[in-house]
């Protein structure tokens, strides 16, 4: 198939870095751009300064690695949440998700990943380790494993449960009512909210 020619290269080269975007083509990205091009320079120079901004002056919490504007983030921060029980989860999304259902009141670790051999991902790639420090510090009574139920997730689930058995804690993981192979982020509110009230003890099986 041919490429398709646009009039300008400055059209193409935006076209192609809109494309670049998870989930977005190139006929997706053109939309885009034509979109961008009709608008006021006051909005334009907004959304350029939003992107800037997010890539130079986001930080990430000291504590549970999560996104946030300040060096320790506003729920590790928070008083009112419950600084024994951590809830491990893989990313981000997967803290937005929790949140959202609000049954969940105590903090996270964001892994940023979650070990996957295929992808050469090993467990020094992520936050096993900032992870195992904290519990080691005595602090917590119980670690949540919240990772999405695929091969992958299990075997992260594995990894930590054993690297935190020295230190005699109660360490759970979330009920099954999420399906087996889904991705934590996707999981309707309701189904997740009662996967985390309903977990269980890790038997490291």
């Amino acid at each position: 198939m041919l490429q398709q020619q646009y009039p300008s290269q400055l059209l193409e080269k935006a076209v192609q870095e809109f494309s670049k975007l998870p989930g977005i083509g190139r006929k997706t990205a053109l939309r885009l751009v034509l979109w961008m091009l009709r608008q006021d320079d006051a909005d334009i120079e907004q959304f350029a300064e939003a992107i800037y901004q997010l890539k130079h002056e986001v930080k990430y919490c000291q504590i549970c690695h999560n996104i946030s504007d300040t060096d320790i983030c506003p729920i590790c921060s928070d008083p009112r949440r419950d600084a024994l029980t951590v809830c491990v989860v893989e990313n981000i999304q997967d803290v937005m998700a929790i949140e959202n259902t609000q049954q969940f009141h105590g903090l996270y670790h964001v892994l940023g990943g979650i070990i996957s051999p295929m992808d050469g991902i090993g467990p020094g790639d992520i936050e096993i380790d900032s992870l195992v420090a904290r519990v080691a510090k005595g602090d917590v009574r119980e670690v949540i494993l919240a990772l999405s139920p695929t091969m992958e997730g299990d075997t992260t689930n594995f990894y930590i449960y054993r690297k935190l058995i020295p230190y005699n804690i109660e360490v759970s993981v979330i009920a099954r009512g999420v399906a087996v192979g889904n991705e934590l982020e996707y999981t309707d509110e309701v189904t997740l909210g009662r996967s985390i009230m309903n977990r269980t003890l890790f038997d490291g099986k």
